[in-house]
């Protein structure tokens, strides 16, 4: 019965990994507030440009299936204007070896303690959000759900 109950218990877990993210209450149509994010890889200042804030965490499997694809998306669009900036609020410590094994080729970022992420209701990663360049968010959600459509809208 102890067996039983173990794995019941790992199959929740794994399937509540597999959920779509969600933020409550939704950000669409709100100003990004300042971002206040200590730089791991390529700082970068995205006032004024179009942007892709995504939150994740080395520990997701699928935030890490989710690398890949944003890597297609800096790559795609990086000569457009377009930043990525990937949130994390874990330590500097585990991000730079992570990313040793799984390169991440856009800006990488600690928010620390997790405010960021906090004042806009993250509630379950990996979380997306695409931001215009008067600051605006415009679309969220999970980054594998993001349409080349939603982009080129703020690209113009």
């Amino acid at each position: 019965m102890k067996t039983l109950l173990k794995l019941l218990a790992c199959a929740s877990l794994a399937f509540g990994l597999l959920l779509p993210a969600k933020a409550a209450p939704s950000n669409t149509g709100k100003p990004l507030p300042a971002l206040n994010l200590s730089f791991v890889k390529d700082e970068v200042n995205p006032a004024g440009k179009p942007l892709l804030l995504e939150f994740w965490a080395t520990w997701c499997p699928p935030c890490r299936k989710s690398i890949p694809h944003l890597n297609e998306i800096h790559a795609k669009y990086k000569e457009r204007g377009l930043v990525i900036i990937g949130v994390t609020d874990e330590e500097k410590g585990i991000i730079e070896p992570f990313m040793k094994k799984l390169p991440m080729h856009y800006s990488v970022a600690i928010d620390t303690n997790g405010k960021l992420g906090t004042a806009f209701g993250i509630e379950a990663i990996p979380h997306a959000m695409l931001v215009d360049k008067s600051g605006k968010i415009v679309w969220e959600g999970h980054p594998m759900e993001l349409t080349d459509a939603a982009i080129e809208k703020i690209l113009k």
